[in-house]
């Protein structure tokens, strides 16, 4: 976006900001000037009431090289000046004009003194968000086009092929195309429930409930999976009477999602266990839960763990498994988020992958 078709570009709020960086040169140079001005009056003063020759040598030199005093201690205090308000406000214009362009790489030197210095931190922290969003949704494109170009590649040649005599219009054939399209509508499904819950326009229904109807509910939905893997799914309430106020299906969303994915990088024999405890939550020690969702599987390397939450993230950087949209972590994460939450993630290779969510009562 450009300077010249930004409805609003130097925004309002510079103006209050430039009479706060340019009131120094006016004080300084106004200072200088009286100065000058009264130098010379006094001199004049001088020449005019005194004899001539107390005003010869000396005061005659002095008269005729104030000037040129004047012009070196301008220059030199105008310098430093520049220096040290005026190249600072030239350089983050200058950014600024770049950024305008679309080039966020732009940085401006950090090596400034006091509040500069802080500006221009600051102002590289913006730059480097906006950078980083940017990337992200070069990124989502990029996902996005990747994701749905499997599904749509099988439906448009499960259909060719049965137009064309390829393939018999069997069942067969006709559930081949429909999972394909279930995927789509999952897929789509999960970029909308992101992109409101991301927006903050994700609407919640909380209700009270117990929260050891909430285990009974994931063990009922996932205990005959994890049995059909030899997996022992175990449950641990702290408190059986706990009452908890959220949105109880979004609430059932992100935990069954973290089972599912628990499920499958747990192998034959291991433990997934879900736990829940009171603990007061936040800065502000109010009333919360803490849920912990722990699996014995195969781990999470250490330089991955902090994108889990990034959107079409991963462990099968192959992409074989087409089940899951990839969307799931990001979802509960801004489910969570959404409750006022927070959710942590701890993962060692080959030793197992804990996820702790915290939620205020």
């Amino acid at each position: 976006m450009s300077q010249h078709n930004h409805p609003h570009f130097p925004p309002r709020h510079w103006k209050g900001n430039r009479r706060f960086f340019i009131l120094p040169f006016f004080l300084v140079f106004g200072l200088m000037s009286l100065l000058f001005i009264a130098g010379i009056g006094a001199i004049i003063y001088l020449v005019l009431t005194q004899r001539a020759e107390i005003i010869r040598g000396g005061w005659l030199l002095l008269f005729c090289g104030i000037p040129f005093i004047f012009i070196f201690i301008t220059s030199i205090i105008g310098n430093l000046t520049f220096r040290r308000f005026g190249r600072p406000m030239s350089d983050i214009f200058s950014a600024i004009d770049s950024i305008s362009e679309g080039d966020l790489s732009t940085r401006v030197p950090e090596n400034y003194p006091r509040q500069f210095g802080q500006l221009a931190r600051r102002f590289n922290h913006m730059i480097a968000e906006l950078e980083r969003a940017e990337q992200q949704r070069r990124n989502l494109t990029a996902d996005i086009a990747h994701e749905l170009r499997t599904p749509l590649h099988i439906i448009q040649g499960n259909l060719e092929g049965i137009l064309d005599g390829v393939y018999q219009p069997n069942s067969e054939h006709i559930n081949n195309t429909l999972d394909e399209t279930k995927l789509l509508a999952r897929l789509v499904n999960d970029l909308q429930t992101l992109s409101l819950a991301e927006a903050g326009q994700l609407p919640l229904h909380p209700t009270r409930f117990l929260l050891a109807d909430l285990l009974a509910d994931l063990t009922s939905s996932f205990s005959a999976q994890a049995a059909s893997l030899g997996i022992d799914l175990k449950t641990n309430n702290a408190d059986p009477s706990k009452e908890f106020s959220a949105d109880y299906d979004r609430l059932n969303q992100v935990l069954s999602n973290l089972i599912s994915n628990a499920l499958r990088h747990t192998s034959q024999g291991g433990i997934i266990s879900i736990a829940t405890s009171t603990a007061p939550f936040g800065e502000s020690m109010v009333s919360g839960i803490r849920i912990i969702v722990k699996d014995s599987g195969q781990g999470i390397p250490a330089e991955e763990l902090p994108f889990i939450f990034d959107r079409f993230w991963r462990g099968d950087k192959s992409r074989s498994e087409r089940t899951n949209s990839g969307l799931g972590l990001a979802i509960a994460k801004q489910l969570i988020l959404a409750h006022h939450g927070t959710i942590e993630v701890q993962s060692k290779v080959n030793e197992g992958t804990t996820f702790i969510i915290e939620l205020p009562d």
